[in-house]
């Protein structure tokens, strides 16, 4: 079976799989600095799009990045300037989550977790030291380590923000083999090769963007071949080839995440890909929008489609339900997460008329729900 075929069996069987898989839960990493005590629960109903009212999940100090593992049994959760720098809790029967245990991140302002796909490793970028760190995830399902850290040097051209490294994120590779770090300050998207039996991270290569760039956020697609860097200053988003055997990364382009004549406000969050590789998505806070691309997956050249308003303020963060029909966008300013449609043959979104409050969400993940 070709990739391609793979690619459209599995977006199938996800499809098919809403008609019985009737709700999701979803998690909102927050910030815990006004009325919000921690990490948040609602439930979306997968063939309406109403989301409930989101309830506390767990208390926690600033779990502002979360994730999830494949089965929906454990959540892990960065601590933005906690006492703990990583937690991993137990996601319970009832939603509600119990915490197993905390590592240290290996640096200051932990503000990133990623999950590597064979479910044998974990990834943290560290903003505020400008460090990245890895994982091993043991038997019942808890982070041990960091069994690697990795410091960032130098700076790039922004003398108000780029002074140092601040690592944003980090992101496996499909295979597990490689992980990619952005990082704001030094404009460089670093690519690591990952021990497949410690997770200990070994520096491979390089991907350098132009200076006053501002890497963020990187997506990877689902084929594992393209690969998408939103930049943080520049308002963009670059697509770049991947080489399967060294985790290189090759430029493609960029394009602007604003409309042609928009003003050049506020900065960019969020990319990610929809489940089908069809479309790429990134956030504008500021002009608190989200882009919508079409993708040719020949070229890895992007063209947008839209702009479309989250209604709300400051979209740091969204997410795309694994079926790829509902798209959840937590407005951090405006104390709201709203629920938009996504056409599968179009890449556009549309507004369900669903919005819920939660204070100050920065991060949306679904887990299926437990028999």
């Amino acid at each position: 079976m070709s990739k391609h075929c793979l690619l459209g069996f599995l977006f199938a069987c996800f499809s098919s799989c809403s008609l019985w898989a009737a709700e999701l839960d979803v998690y909102f990493g927050t910030y815990t600095r006004g009325a919000s005590e921690g990490i948040y629960r609602s439930t979306l109903d997968l063939k309406s799009g109403k989301l409930s009212d989101p309830v506390l999940a767990v208390q926690a100090t600033n779990p502002s990045f979360l994730e999830i593992n494949s089965d929906a049994t454990r959540l892990y959760a960065v601590g933005e300037g906690g006492d703990i720098g990583v937690s991993t809790f137990s996601i319970e029967k009832d939603g509600t989550l119990r915490f197993l245990g905390g590592v240290e991140s290996g640096g200051s302002g932990p503000c990133h977790i990623s999950l590597s796909p064979n479910g044998k490793f974990a990834a943290v970028a560290n903003y505020g030291g400008g460090s990245v760190s890895s994982y091993t995830i043991d038997a019942n399902g808890v982070l041990q380590g960091p069994v690697s850290t990795i410091q960032h040097v130098g700076s790039s051209v922004d003398p108000r923000r780029q002074t140092k490294p601040h690592a944003h994120s980090i992101n496996f590779s499909q295979d597990s083999r490689f992980a990619y770090a952005a990082d704001l300050g030094t404009d460089r998207v670093y690519v690591y090769a990952v021990d497949s039996e410690t997770g200990a991270l070994v520096k491979s290569s390089e991907a350098k963007l132009p200076g006053g760039s501002g890497p963020r956020h990187f997506a990877i697609h689902p084929e594992g071949e393209l690969a998408f860097l939103i930049n943080e200053m520049t308002r963009d988003v670059t697509s770049f080839r991947v080489d399967s055997e060294t985790g290189a990364l090759e430029r493609v382009e960029s394009q602007s995440t604003l409309p042609p004549g928009a003003e050049a406000q506020g900065s960019t969050a969020e990319v990610v890909v929809h489940p089908s590789g069809k479309f790429v998505y990134g956030s504008n806070r500021g002009h608190d929008t989200i882009v919508a691309f079409a993708l040719d997956e020949g070229t890895g050249m992007l063209k947008r489609i839209e702009n479309e308003p989250i209604q709300g303020a400051i979209p740091r963060n969204f997410a795309i339900t694994p079926d790829g029909i509902w798209l959840l966008a937590a407005g951090q300013k405006s104390n709201t997460v709203a629920v938009f449609s996504v056409d599968s043959e179009t890449g556009e979104l549309d507004y369900s008329d669903v919005r819920v409050e939660v204070d100050s969400p920065v991060c949306v993940r679904f887990a299926s729900r437990q028999d």
